[in-house]
């Protein structure tokens, strides 16, 4: 399989081994300091050749930075907006960082160090004063993990030294849930919007998917809108592609909702958008300014309880509503277009707590009616010439 030999060099004597990797390409590497090393060496390759597990030492040189773009590129399943968010993370965390580094001089401790820096704040490409949360920092580390991932597959690395890391936990946002009568007086102070805020507030439409509701998208017979498009803004241009889940789903709209809608569609043609002027996507509005901020102004000045929601907290009411309204959580999955059950319930289990409370309830109600029928019908009866004493357990005779 290969073959040792022994040299002089400045510092004294060295050894060479000489081996063949799997492509019967001849390979050396000198430098050992002793014999046994440099069969140590020997046994490790010949060992990984036989067994597929061999790497090329050549391929370990090769850079972060040349891999990160070619993984990117390779992110064609991805939506616009998530391209977007990687690609910023590679930008501005990754490359900076490990852009000069070759994968196979990455140690798991170095991975964990800089993780350490993101969240801490220390890192080169971050502001001192603004740490990373959370969720960018595990962005960030999971965009050079999947280089390195990638790099596995590749054979270039025997294993991904970035798996196993500690990353931070994350903190879900608590939702806001408005009321119907706060939704109504967000409406109201919306103004030529209020159509829009109490159709997000009732369908559970994410922003994107309402703004590209065509006419013909809406059936008013049957009072159902479907989904079929979703506008985002991605580096300062909307772009119109599927839904988030990648599949159409038909959402029920409440008459009174339908009948506004009606209005909104009046003399428009079926390719024309619902909302807006018909031909351009509104703008998400910003916590910055806006006519959403405007409503909520007004509406905290009327009521000082009044809360502070996001566009993105009237999708949490609509959840709210569907399941005060006695919804199960396979109709809400629906209506806001889960994957699955299982991610409404991950989403919103704060709904279900009366419920989980009526499961309790029903199985106490459940057990105290088998109980009380299975004590009546296993008490032991008195036969004729025998009486019961009611101080003991057993029978007493005449």
């Amino acid at each position: 399989m290969g073959s040792i030999e022994r040299y002089s060099s400045d510092g004294g004597r060295r050894y060479r081994v000489r081996y063949r990797d799997p492509e019967r390409r001849s390979k050396a590497k000198a430098g050992f300091l002793t014999r046994r090393e440099a069969e140590a060496f020997l046994n490790a390759v010949s060992t990984s050749v036989a067994h597929g597990a061999y790497i090329d030492p050549t391929d370990a040189r090769a850079a972060v930075g040349d891999l990160g773009p070619e993984w990117l590129a390779a992110q064609t399943h991805l939506k616009p907006s998530s391209y977007a968010t990687l690609e910023t993370a590679w930008r501005v965390y990754v490359a900076p960082r490990w852009g000069g580094t070759e994968v196979g001089r990455i140690r798991h401790s170095d991975v964990q160090a800089w993780v350490a820096q993101l969240i801490k704040g220390t890192a080169p490409s971050i502001h001192p004063q603004h740490p990373l949360g959370a969720t960018s920092v595990i962005r960030a580390y999971g965009v050079l993990a999947s280089i390195l991932d990638t790099a596995v597959r590749d054979r270039r690395l025997s294993a991904n030294p970035a798996r196993g890391v500690h990353l931070p936990r994350k903190h879900g946002k608590r939702h806001a849930y408005l009321s119907h009568q706060q939704v109504e007086m967000l409406a109201r102070y919306a103004n030529d919007k209020g159509t829009l805020v109490r159709f997000l507030a009732y369908t559970g439409l994410r922003w994107g998917e309402a703004v590209a509701l065509h006419v013909r998208d809406v059936d008013f017979g049957r009072r159902r809108v479907s989904v079929v498009e979703n506008a985002v803004r991605v580096g300062g241009r909307i772009i119109v592609g599927t839904p988030k889940s990648h599949h159409a789903r038909r959402v029920p709209i409440p008459p009174f909702l339908a009948a506004e809608l009606a209005e909104r569609c009046r003399g428009k043609s079926s390719s024309a958008l619902v909302f807006g002027d018909g031909i351009h996507h509104l703008n998400q509005p910003t916590v910055k300014g806006g006519w959403w901020v405007q409503a909520i102004a007004r509406a905290q000045a009327a009521d000082p309880g009044f809360p502070t929601p996001t566009i993105h907290d009237l999708r949490h009411t609509a959840a709210s509503l569907a399941v005060s309204a006695g919804a199960n959580v396979k109709a809400v999955q629906r209506m806001l277009g889960h994957a699955s059950a299982s991610m409404t319930l991950d989403v919103y289990a704060d709904l279900f707590d009366e419920d989980i409370e009526a499961v309790s309830v029903a199985l106490d109600r459940a057990r105290s009616a088998e109980v009380v029928q299975f004590s009546c019908s296993s008490r032991p009866q008195a036969t004729a010439g025998e009486t019961r004493d009611p101080r003991r357990s057993e029978e007493v005779g005449p």
